[in-house]
């Protein structure tokens, strides 16, 4: 039997290349796993700060998109990697709320087998419309035409359990309305499909059906964010009409492997957190809707568990099922 010194002594050796791997940290270019396809908000958010992110830490950080399972491959891939910094991960509604919420089979527990980061940035959602398809020009003229003629219309989301979907449901539960939901692989396609006409309605992050609403192709009803947007100041929030149950903005954040060193955790929140205070990172992300947080793991850990129980609730009530 080691004595009681010697024990302290292998304790402390065994922790020893930890806290010198975490001093030396990175040495080596960072790899950030985006769990859905180039092109989305994910990506776009992930993206814009990933720049940043890696000249304050002096490493460059190589993006990998890795879509699939409505976000839950990437989210896998990351929770399995080496906790060593050198691994990191989008972390988004989808991933750490909702699919968890809606696939009690995932092969990961959200937040439990991630170590939170931070919430990079919060960006609104939006409920618009093919102008042609609806000629609607207001959310209560919307309603009232809904209510006039439930099942008629329907509502394109990225992917049943994905955060349009959600959105949707909770749409339908606080206005008293039905319509009936168009499931895509992708917001990319429901998107063609609505501006196509195909379908009439769209639920949606703002980043990527923005240009469609400047440009007049599609028409945006209300916003999900805590007030109007710069972007689009003559359209009203959903709290602002009522809805205020609707009015949650989706979140892209930043996770690492379960077990990665506190030291390295805090070095990466305390980079994203200089990356997000830089004017042109700010600026950009503005011109996507979207608005900087940088809250601490802790938050960040507290938001998702907030977010996921609510999620949870609203699959369990709308009786929502992920093969549907």
């Amino acid at each position: 039997m080691p004595s009681f010194v010697a024990r302290l002594l292998l304790a402390a050796l065994a922790a020893l290349p930890l806290a010198v791997s975490a001093q030396g940290y990175p040495s080596k270019p960072i790899r950030l796993v985006i769990p859905f396809p180039p092109g989305g908000t994910t990506d776009i958010i992930g993206r814009l700060v990933a720049d940043e992110l890696g000249r304050q830490l002096g490493q460059p950080i190589v993006v990998e998109n890795r879509g699939g399972g409505g976000g839950a491959i990437g989210a896998v891939e990351v929770a399995k990697a080496t906790p060593d910094g050198y691994t990191l991960g989008s972390a988004t509604v989808s991933t750490m709320a909702v699919n968890p919420a809606c696939n009690p089979r995932l092969p990961y527990k959200s937040p439990d087998d991630l170590s939170m980061i931070t919430n990079l940035a919060a960006v609104p959602n939006v409920t618009a419309v093919n102008p042609h398809k609806v000629p609607q020009t207001n959310m209560a003229d919307f309603v009232k035409l809904l209510k006039a003629n439930p099942g008629k219309l329907s509502y394109a989301s990225s992917g049943t359990c994905g955060i349009g979907h959600m959105m949707g449901e909770l749409f339908k539960v606080t206005s008293g309305t039905f319509l009936v939901h168009i499931p895509y692989r992708g917001v990319g396609p429901a998107l063609n499909d609505v501006l196509a006409g195909q379908v009439g309605v769209l639920m949606d992050n703002i980043p990527s059906s923005l240009p469609h609403i400047q440009s007049g192709k599609l028409r945006a009803l209300a916003v999900a964010a805590p007030k109007r947007l710069d972007v689009l100041p003559n359209v009203p929030t959903l709290s602002g009409l009522g809805m205020a149950p609707v009015n949650d903005q989706v979140w892209y954040g930043l996770v690492a492997p379960p077990k990665t060193p506190e030291a390295i955790i805090k070095r990466v929140h305390e980079a994203a957190a200089k990356a997000l205070a830089s004017p042109d990172v700010r600026e950009k992300l503005r011109k996507q809707g979207a608005a900087p947080v940088g809250n601490t793991p802790k938050q960040f850990r507290a938001q998702i568990v907030a977010e996921r129980d609510k999620i949870i609730d609203l699959v369990k009530w709308q009786a929502i099922k992920l093969e549907q």
